[in-house]
Order: C-alpha cells, then sequence, then structure tokens
C-alpha cells in the first residue's frame, strides 16, 4: 500500500509519467510492460479528479495488488474473474457490504481504463457480482434539537478557534451543507444579497448552490468573519487551521480530519454521548427542518440532493417513531 501513496505523490511529475512509470509502480503493473505502468498512473492522474474518491480507490487497488502478490498472480494482465470474486468475497467477510461494494468499483473502473487502453482484452472485475444492498434509512449519528442547541451554546466565543467551530458547525446544521464543502469555500462566498447573509456552497459534482442564511447562521459567521479578521482576504479559505503556539489563523485551509477531531472534543465539552461525524450535522439539520413542518421538497432543494429519495436517508423522524412504539412494551 505505501508503494501505491508514493506513486500518488508523483503523478503530477511529467518526468516520471513520460520516461520513468516502469520504476515508481508496483511490480505486479510493471510486470506488464511499460504500457501497463504508464496507464496505471494516468487512471490515478486523468480519470479520477475527486480527491476522496482517489484515496478510496487507491487504498482498494493497494491492498488488491498486494493480496495477487500472496496468492501467485505475477501480472495484472494474468488477473480473472475468479481472483477478483475471490478477493471481494474476503472484502465481505471483513468489511461491510459497502466497502465491499466501494472496491469492487474501485477494479472495475482501473480494468475498464485498462481495457480502453489496449492493456488488456477483457475487464476480468465486470462479470463479478458484489453483495447485496439495500439502503432505505441513513445510518449517519444525528443530534436532538435540544443537544444541537447545547453543543453550540456551550462554545466558547472568545478566540478566533471558538468563532470559527461555532461558524462551522452552524453552517452545516443550518445550511445542511457537506463538509467538503463547507472547507472548501472561500471568504468571498459569504456574501450580501437583498439585504440578507448568503453562501455559496461547492457541492458533489462541482455542484454550485447558494442559499440565504439562517438568522443564527447569520449571526454566527458574520461573527466569525469580523473576529476573526478575515473580511479583507477574500480569496482565502473561510476555515483556517490555527498556528501552532500562536492560538491565530493562518491561511492553511482547516483539513476534514482536524474538523471531525473538533467536533469530538466539542461534543464531549457538551456531553454529548452520541459518537458524532462531520455529516451528522447535515442529518441533524434536515431532520430538525422536516420536523417543523418543511416539506420532503424543499429540503432535497436546500440540500442540493438530484432527488428527494437522497433526502429521506436523513429523515430520522421514524426513529422517534420507533422508540415511542418501543416503550408501550410493558411487562
Amino acid at each position: 500500500m505505501n508503494q501505491i501513496i508514493r506513486v500518488l505523490a508523483t503523478i503530477d511529475r511529467p518526468e516520471i509519467i513520460a520516461g520513468g512509470a516502469k520504476q515508481v509502480v508496483p511490480t505486479l503493473i510493471a510486470a506488464a510492460g511499460e504500457r501497463a505502468s504508464l496507464r496505471f498512473l494516468e487512471f490515478f492522474a486523468a480519470a479520477i479528479r475527486n480527491p476522496h474518491t482517489r484515496r478510496a480507490y487507491s487504498r482498494a487497488t493497494a491492498e488488491f495488488i498486494s493480496w495477487c502478490g500472496d496468492n501467485q498472480v505475477r501480472s495484472i494482465t494474468a488477473v480473472q474473474p475468479v481472483h477478483v470474486a475471490s478477493w471481494i468475497e474476503m472484502q465481505t467477510r471483513e468489511h461491510a457490504a459497502p466497502t465491499a461494494k466501494l472496491r469492487l468499483a474501485a477494479l472495475r473502473r482501473l480494468f475498464d481504463w485498462l481495457v480502453t487502453g489496449q492493456v488488456m482484452a477483457t475487464n476480468p472485475a465486470g462479470s463479478v457480482r458484489g453483495p447485496s444492498h439495500v439502503v432505505k434509512a441513513g445510518k449517519t449519528p444525528v443530534l436532538a434539537p435540544e443537544e444541537a442547541r447545547a453543543l453550540i451554546d456551550c462554545i466558547e466565543i472568545t478566540t478566533p478557534v471558538g468563532l470559527r467551530d461555532r461558524a462551522l458547525i452552524g453552517l452545516m446544521v443550518f445550511s445542511f451543507a457537506r463538509i467538503g464543502a463547507a472547507l472548501g469555500m472561500k471568504v468571498e462566498d459569504v456574501f450580501t444579497q437583498n439585504r440578507r447573509l448568503w453562501v455559496r456552497l461547492c457541492e458533489n459534482g462541482g455542484k454550485a448552490h447558494a442559499m440565504p442564511c439562517h438568522h443564527d447562521l447569520e449571526a454566527y459567521l458574520s461573527a466569525y468573519i469580523d473576529g476573526a479578521g478575515i473580511a479583507e482576504d477574500p480569496k482565502g479559505p473561510l476555515f483556517r487551521t490555527i498556528g501552532r503556539g500562536t492560538r491565530l489563523l493562518t491561511r492553511t485551509p482547516l483539513p476534514q480530519a482536524n474538523a471531525y477531531m473538533m467536533i469530538g472534543r466539542r461534543a464531549a465539552a457538551a456531553g454529548i454521548e452520541t459518537k458524532l461525524g462531520n455529516h451528522s450535522f447535515r442529518a441533524t439539520g434536515i431532520t430538525a427542518y422536516l420536523k417543523n413542518g418543511g416539506v420532503l421538497e424543499k429540503a432535497a432543494q436546500m440540500a442540493n440532493h438530484a432527488s428527494p429519495r437522497a433526502t429521506q436517508l436523513y429523515d430520522r423522524r421514524c426513529e422517534e417513531l420507533s422508540l415511542d412504539e418501543v416503550e408501550r412494551i410493558r411487562v
């Protein structure tokens, strides 16, 4: 796996792509020749633009290549459907069905790329079926409205760190923003229109999305931008890291891993035992909106979902109903 990571670190170097591809790719790929090595690098460099997808696919590819090496498969062109099926069966036993399906999708795309590049004649992953997985309800942990309010209110706002954290959590709750879209915002993506503060988000697939701010979110963002002194840097990242030892904002965008750790700290400080993730606040906001009489179609529009069916996965009102019904069991 480490070799794959090193490969990804070199894909923006033309001299590697042009002349040294065979020397940096895994042995299983290099054994198929220079064209296979070049095509393998191009798959991660050109075929996948989303960094999260690239990271997930590289991990799946690295593990499959390692498995092939342990099972006497000497070249990528020697991979057969039975090899892919055996590996996916192992993934199904060791991981959840969505993980196994994602890893199968990674192999299918990689082998498709090699087939269209005339490295292989057929796609050995194309005929392999993944595990069945039907999603009717999301699994992202959500907060009750009073818990979300308690978490936000317990954040100290006397420092740039506190102002930043409150603004970020508030943005995800009140605008249904994904964490990736929130952390990708620039200062200029918070703007005034029709005498109201708006936010501009770039969601999955590069879909631009703008919506007006809830009055609480407007207060959080205004206090953060003014208190952190970043209003004069419109092209800079909105949410930034904190300088080590200075407790002041830098110009480096806040990574998702840092945001996840921050949420864990804030939840613990508020006495919340639910294990939250970055996506929990999106689900919390959508559920709270629907509980207060919101319409599913409008929620889908606000969340920038292509279909209300996707928004239904974030609707957890049925969980409260189930809990009420369970309490009817009296023995």
